[in-house]
């Protein structure tokens, strides 16, 4: 038995997102993050990560 595709194909929905509670290595502010952190590694809340995330790479487009 075929089922009718809905949307974009028949991707079935995935399961919520956990999240764990984590301190923000540059402001103190605890946030939650969408991963288990690594012991080691820094983690950011939204806006401090802003700071630290590499550039955007501009697109090819845009240069014409």
């Amino acid at each position: 038995m075929a089922y009718p595709r809905e949307g974009r194909g028949d991707r079935r929905p995935s399961p919520p997102r956990e999240y764990t509670k984590a301190v923000c290595a540059d402001c103190g502010a605890e946030c939650e993050v969408p991963f288990k952190p690594t012991q080691g590694k820094p983690v950011y809340c939204r806006d401090c990560y802003k700071k630290h995330a590499p550039p955007r790479r501009e697109s090819r487009r845009s240069l014409f």
